[in-house]
């Protein structure tokens, strides 16, 4: 439904605004899609949207959330 616009057609401000699926985010973060699914169930882990069966996850929710878990590190 939502894959169906490239990312190349969307101006940067709309590609923040971007819903992602649940293979998409599982495989951006590196999370198994049944852990995103059982974060939810928990009500916990990323913000989500629910159209009937469909789950979308916000392409900048998602961004924030990794950002947010950044740890800095000294240069050596």
């Amino acid at each position: 439904m939502f894959s169906a616009i490239s990312s190349s057609c969307l101006s940067p401000d709309l590609q923040q605004h971007r819903y992602l699926t649940e293979k998409e985010v599982a495989a951006l973060t590196g999370r198994a899609v049944q852990t995103l699914r059982n974060d939810r169930f928990k009500r916990q882990g990323f913000a989500y949207i629910k159209f009937g069966r469909n789950v979308r996850y916000r392409l900048s929710d998602i961004l924030a959330a990794m950002e947010s878990r950044r740890i800095e590190t000294e240069a050596i």
